[in-house]
């Protein structure tokens, strides 16, 4: 079954910071209203069938409550976003299903076919958490699976098919439970290191007994489990890595992350990590240009609530939401905590301004995990999607007002000035009430606008299509040559006659899962951007003036616009 959008539209992106030059007053319309907009559940008509296996079989194990995440990646570089899913299995020695991964490649018409066995991806493990990036410069994106007990490294070979080099990178142990993971070129020499959460101290031997009405086994909280430090793993350039956490000033081993976002917080060029830690105080490592790293979230102010406490933090994004120029960052948190949205002051201090908002009044009761930053109505402001769902079903019979299965949030973006929940007006279906755990965006159909695909804990997945936006947009993939092949790191600067953004290219975010890597700009009534400046890690730059809108641009780094291709028009 072929599937396509109602109406033609141009793309969504992170509002972002003042271009040094500053526009002229604009006679443009303002932008095309979001009320007509709604997220069609297309997962069936899709051939998605995925369901995510967590191995519970009445032991309440805690990694049962974490996963799965999932990822958009062009992994045949055939310019269609394709899926892959991250998945548990069956505890050894008990009963229960032996499951994989499972990879959906796209077949451009809005369906996609399994091709697991035949990527090599057919592995059975208990993952978690997924990263993308080409970590060897080859031209083709590789995959980081996170997992309890070993994480595995995927080699794209280029041929449709994955190698898991695990061993040979050097990445083999220690046994951790992982979970989010991130590449970023920590050092901006053109290689891509990679950045691992991990969560607790945990192994079936070390499991405790932990109960909420005193009679049944119950999920553990954190709290009882010592925490475990993150990883940094050193790209050596020769497809080996070097764990250098303790060398960059990572090494904590009281943190419990679940959550990895890069971002640019002081913006001085250099790529700094924010961590979201469950009932520890959430981390803002600061890039001081060596290698190494200084912790500062406590003066910065992310590592606790406005009254001073730390909350259970899951997931995190990054961006200039409020045109500011600086990103700020946004953390889901526990039931009865709600979300934080840490607002950039440009002085090295962060405001979380949840409370006082819609966002926090709105969030007092659900319990986010996966969340991102993504322009939905292609207005040149972000917006917030947020996929909540609970740890336990028993917490229905202890909280009268929480929920298991939970609806999401999505938070429109009123021009800067505030959010307004939307999410009731996206559809019944994008409303239901889920376990939702991983959650990431991408274009499905090359059409301009940006897709949800949403994972359960021990249930199916989802797949949304954005459908009714009328507003512009440019989507930019990057090449790089200096610096890494994906161009991660870069920073990318768009100006219209409505909008002035400015966006970070990054791996990571979210929780336990990857959005696509190519960059959205939306542009409201504009049909063109007026400058598009792309800042390389390595230093170069590249300038462009007068790009119209609706098209998708692959930008080489010194070599400037290498190829374009129009939205994909629907009769």
């Amino acid at each position: 079954m072929k599937l396509f959008r109602s109406a033609w539209l141009p793309v969504s992106a992170l509002a972002l910071a003042a271009l040094t030059v500053v526009a002229a007053a604009s006679s443009a319309a303002p932008a095309a209203p979001a009320e007509h907009i709604h997220f069609e559940d297309i997962t069936r008509a899709a051939g998605i069938h995925f369901v995510h296996n967590n191995g519970a079989f009445g032991k309440k194990y805690l990694p049962e409550t974490l996963g799965p995440g999932v990822a958009f990646i062009d992994y045949n570089n055939d310019g269609w976003q394709d899926i892959f899913f991250v998945n548990g299995t069956r505890w050894p020695g008990h009963p229960g299903r032996v499951t994989t991964p499972a990879l959906y490649r796209n077949n451009h018409d809005g369906t996609f076919t399994d091709v697991t066995k035949q990527a090599g991806l057919a592995i059975p493990m208990y993952g978690l958490g997924v990263a993308v990036g080409d970590y060897d410069n080859d031209g083709y994106d590789d995959l980081f699976v996170t997992a309890y007990g070993q994480n595995h490294l995927f080699h794209n070979n280029g041929n449709g098919t994955f190698t898991d080099v695990t061993k040979q990178a050097g990445l083999w142990g220690p046994n951790e439970l992982s979970t989010s993971a991130a590449w970023v070129d920590t050092t901006r020499d053109g290689l891509l290191d990679l950045v691992v959460a991990n969560y607790v101290d945990w192994s079936p031997e070390k499991d405790l007994y932990c109960t909420m009405d005193g009679v049944h086994k119950s999920y553990c909280t954190p709290e009882s489990y010592h925490g475990a430090s993150l990883r940094l793993w050193h790209n050596n350039g020769n497809g080996t890595f070097t764990d250098e956490t303790k060398k960059a000033g990572l090494y904590d081993p009281t943190s419990k992350s679940l959550g990895i976002a890069i971002l640019d917080a002081n913006q001085d060029g250099w790529p700094d990590i924010a961590v979201s830690n469950d009932t520890e105080p959430n981390k803002l490592y600061i890039n001081n240009r060596n290698g190494t790293f200084t912790e500062k979230g406590i003066p910065e102010g992310i590592a606790y609530s406005e009254d001073g406490v730390a909350r259970a933090g899951m997931g995190i994004d990054a961006a200039d939401y409020d045109q500011s120029g600086y990103p700020s960052l946004l953390i889901t948190n526990f039931s009865n905590q709600m979300i934080g949205l840490y607002q950039n002051q440009a002085n090295g201090l962060f405001v979380d301004v949840a409370p006082t908002s819609e966002i926090g009044r709105s969030s007092l009761l659900t319990l986010g995990f996966g969340c991102f930053f993504f322009d939905y109505d292609l207005d040149g402001w972000p917006d917030i999607y947020v996929a909540d769902g609970h740890l336990d079903p028993a917490i229905e019979t202890i909280q009268h007002r929480v929920h298991y299965a939970e609806p999401p949030h999505l938070y429109r973006n009123l021009d800067g000035k505030g959010f307004a929940d939307v999410a009731t007006q996206m559809g019944a279906a994008f409303d239901a009430p889920r376990v939702a755990r991983g959650a990431a965006y991408g274009d499905i159909l090359n059409d301009g606008a940006l897709d949800i695909a949403i994972t359960a804990n021990g249930g199916p997945a989802q797949l949304f299509l954005n459908e009714g936006a009328t507003n512009h947009a440019l989507r930019l993939k990057l090449v790089g040559t200096k610096s890494n092949r994906d161009g991660i790191g870069s920073v990318v600067w768009v100006k219209s006659p409505t909008t002035s953004q400015k966006q970070m290219l990054r791996s990571g975010s979210s929780y336990l899962s990857a959005s696509e890597l190519p960059l959205t700009f939306g542009l409201g009534s504009s049909d063109r951007a007026e400058i598009v400046e792309v800042h390389w890690p390595s230093g170069t730059v590249t300038r462009l003036t007068n790009v119209a809108a609706d098209q998708i641009l692959t930008i080489r780094e010194g070599s400037g616009i290498v190829h374009a291709e129009p939205f994909r028009k629907r009769p």
